[in-house]
């Protein structure tokens, strides 16, 4: 390192974002993931005893994965060389893999080589990483927010071993908060900055496991504050509200998408309409397209509360239509109608599970052949070939009902509709085992209750 470099580091250093400084120094300094961290934990044994593999980091912004890839480095003593698969390209990884393997027969010192945001990286970007991970050049630590399972080749993910980081709670956020406001060398101690109760419950509050977002609001509120008299600079929560720019971690197109509307569904299929409520206000407070929230009640509303209660479909179509014509903000009123109506209704799966059945049936087997009795006769060769011949007109019979065979004579007596016993589907399955007995229509079994 020149004296220049030695320079530009200092004044970086120094200019950089509060996150940025507080970077932890040591993994003893290193707040969160006791999961992961934990003195008996494979992680940590790897860490000590210098035999960590290749690893992909998989968590929310600000959960600490660069810098445990940092702290990685710095505990087995090897060279830390960092890429952003946002800015860098397979020459990039070459031009690291060169230096690593010089690295290594010239100072016999091994190489992590750290990928940030590795999911964007393209399948030939992450099929050039291959060989060198497999012949131990280099030691991959890639970071990724999205699921690598998806956004992670399968042989790439075969030669490294995924470790999931949980958002930081609000203690451990507690922790960094205070610890950058005492420290005088990389915090703000020097600025003499204190925050009040009620805006350091604030801040701990919004930002939502994300230590970044919560030290660089403190770094910005403490700077937009004049200091007293004492030159002390005492934070109100008002200061802290004015550099946040809330960040949704709800990305439309990633996990936390799926993970949510995922929540919401089953929610509503536990007949939980408090659970419910809470997801939608998650996906509408993001920004999530309320058409495709309604789409999904209406899917709902015909898969699980299905015949138990009809009017569901009515009542999430027509959330649907309201929202199309209203729009936002105050659609968020019909679909909170919606889901509030569908969480609290009876639920029955059973015409989601019998159209799966009959699906089955017909993928599985022949078509087989149409009951000439009521075969289409629109010609007087069909009909003199018996095309509709003995067939009798429903609506003429009592109760509009005549018990004939209507299914193929290979599947005669063949049930796939198996009637629920909760809601409207209870008087629905006694007409039908009425009409055509109870081997056919077998009610499904009721839980059981207890005493």
């Amino acid at each position: 390192m020149t004296l220049f470099d030695h320079r530009r580091e200092q004044l970086q250093s120094r200019n950089a974002p509060l996150a940025t400084r507080m970077r932890p120094q040591s993994l003893e300094e290193y707040v969160g993931q006791r999961h992961l961290l934990a003195a008996d934990s494979v992680l940590r044994r790897a860490i000590d005893e210098d035999r960590v593999p290749s690893v992909v980091l998989w968590g929310p912004p600000g959960s600490g994965k660069t810098t445990l890839a940092r702290l990685i480095a710095q505990a087995t003593r090897a060279h830390f060389e960092q890429l952003s698969a946002v800015t860098s390209g397979v020459k990039d990884v070459r031009e690291a893999v060169t230096a690593a393997r010089d690295r290594l027969g010239q100072q016999g010192r091994r190489t992590i080589l750290f990928i940030d945001e590795i999911h964007r990286f393209s399948k030939s970007q992450q099929d050039a990483l291959l060989p060198h991970v497999e012949e131990g050049t280099v030691t991959l630590i890639g970071a990724t927010t999205e699921n690598p399972s998806f956004e992670v080749i399968s042989a790439l993910l075969s030669r490294a071993r995924v470790y999931t980081l949980e958002p930081l709670t609000d203690e451990d956020i507690g922790v960094l908060v205070d610890r950058a406001l005492v420290d005088i060398d990389r915090g703000i101690g020097a600025d003499q900055a204190t925050l009040t109760d009620e805006a350091r419950h604030f801040l701990i509050r919004v930002a939502n496991g994300d230590a970044r977002t919560a030290l660089h609001t403190l770094g910005l509120a403490a700077e937009s504050t004049t200091p007293d008299e004492s030159g002390k600079r005492i934070v109100e929560v008002e200061t802290v509200e004015q550099p946040l720019q809330r960040q949704a971690r709800y990305d439309r197109l990633g996990d936390q998408h799926y993970d949510t509307i995922s929540a919401f569904i089953k929610s509503i299929r536990g007949s939980d309409p408090d659970a419910a409520i809470y997801y939608l206000a998650r996906m509408l407070d993001a920004g999530e397209d309320p058409i495709f929230i309604a789409r999904r009640l209406v899917i709902s509303a015909a898969e699980d509360v299905g015949l138990a209660n009809p009017n569901g479909l009515a009542v999430a179509i027509a959330a649907k239509e309201a929202v199309e014509f209203i729009g936002l903000p105050e659609g968020r009123i019909p679909l909170a109608e919606a889901t509030i109506y569908l969480a609290s209704a009876p639920k029955s799966n059973s015409a989601y599970s019998a159209i799966n059945a009959a699906m089955s049936e017909v993928r599985s087997g022949r078509d087989e052949p149409v009951p000439m009795h009521i075969r289409n006769a629109p010609t007087r060769l069909m009909a003199e070939l018996g095309h509709g011949k003995g067939y009798v007109y429903p609506h003429d019979r009592p109760e509009h009902f005549h018990a004939v065979d209507y299914l193929p004579e290979r599947l005669k007596n063949r049930s796939y509709y198996r009637p629920g016993v909760l809601g409207s589907e209870a008087q629905i399955a006694e007409r039908l085992r009425r009409w055509w007995g109870e081997k056919r229509f077998r009610p499904e079994t009721p839980p059981e209750t207890e005493d």
